[in-house]
Order: structure tokens, then sequence, then C-alpha cells
């Protein structure tokens, strides 16, 4: 019967020789590496809210324009809203009367 080898034993030496610096800057690499992605993403997002209060704006004044929406039709689609999308958060009439100037200003 064979016997298996016992796995070789790790080099303390080579351990001991690996400079704490040189390990703490890979990591430090490292960690920025992902802070930048998540910056990224965070950036992203932020692109992506801004496009999406654009378009809600947009379409919100096309609404008033053609269909004669008004106070009562924006209160009704903020509660519709909240009824899709249960917790979802920024949404209120206020803010969905801010996001059609935000996208008459822009």
């Amino acid at each position: 019967m064979k016997t298996k080898k016992a796995p070789p034993k790790r080099n303390l030496a080579m351990t001991k020789a690996t400079p704490v610096l040189v390990v703490e800057q890979s990591f430090t690499e490292i960690a920025g590496l992902i802070a930048q992605a998540r910056q990224r993403a965070v950036q992203a997002v932020n692109t992506a809210l801004i496009d999406l209060y654009w378009q809600i704006g947009e379409a919100i004044s096309r609404k008033i324009e053609a269909d004669g929406w008004g106070k009562g039709t924006v209160g009704e689609l903020a509660l519709y809203i909240q009824r899709q999308q249960p917790g979802i958060r920024g949404f209120s009439p206020q803010n969905l009367w801010r996001m059609r100037q935000f996208s008459h200003h822009w």
C-alpha cells in the first residue's frame, strides 16, 4: 500500500523575509481598486437617477399639455407608484413636480 506524502512544510524563513511594507502596499493597491470600482458604481447610479428624474419630468409635462394633468392627477400618480413599488422613496407629489421643473430648466 502506498502512503501519501505529507504536504511540504511552509518555509517560515521565506514568510519572515517578506517585508511587511510590500504586503501592505499590495493590500492597499487592491483596496484602492475596490474603492475606485465602488465610486464608479455610485456615479453610474447617480447618472441613471438624474436621467430617470428628467424623463419623468418630461413625461409629466407632456401629460399636462396633452391631457390636462394637474395637482390631483400627479398626486394619484404618486400613490400609484407607491402601490406598484412598495417602500420606494422620492416619488411624492412634491418631488414629481420638482422633476417636471428640473426637466424644464435643463
